[in-house]
């Protein structure tokens, strides 16, 4: 009777514990913007009301497919929507190139630079202002 006691609290633990999840809180975000409640929310999705509170309570997560449909319903890329939902791990962000603004600048204005020279620079302004 113990064991069956400690491994329901555990279950509860597991899906009530969720209320924190990135899941949760991006689900609760999309409908706090579009001034929807959960059945609203669910209507607009494509999904049953019961699906979306089970979202929102933790206790289970969306399918790829209904990933689909909320990154369609919230604008969001679906390899995000994915990510948060833990169907795969998190892209990092990529650092843009320190001066694309000056290299886009010197093909534009000297076409003929070489590659090397136009790096040359990039070096030489990251050196001179310290970055």
């Amino acid at each position: 009777m113990d064991s069956q006691a400690t491994v329901s609290q555990e279950h509860t633990s597991q899906t009530s514990g969720e209320k924190g999840t990135p899941l949760v809180s991006f689900l609760e975000d999309i409908m706090r913007r579009r001034k929807r409640l959960p059945c609203q929310s669910a209507k607009d999705i494509g999904v049953s009301q019961p699906t979306v509170l089970r979202w929102l309570s933790g206790e289970d997560i969306p399918s790829t497919l209904s990933c689909r449909k909320l990154a369609a319903y919230s604008g969001v890329p679906v390899q995000k929507v994915l990510a948060i939902a833990g169907h795969v791990p998190a892209v990092a962000q990529t650092v843009p190139d320190e001066w694309p603004q000056f290299r886009e600048y010197m093909r534009g204005k000297y076409p003929a630079v070489d590659e090397d020279l136009v790096s040359a620079f990039e070096d030489y302004i990251e050196r001179r202002t310290g970055r």
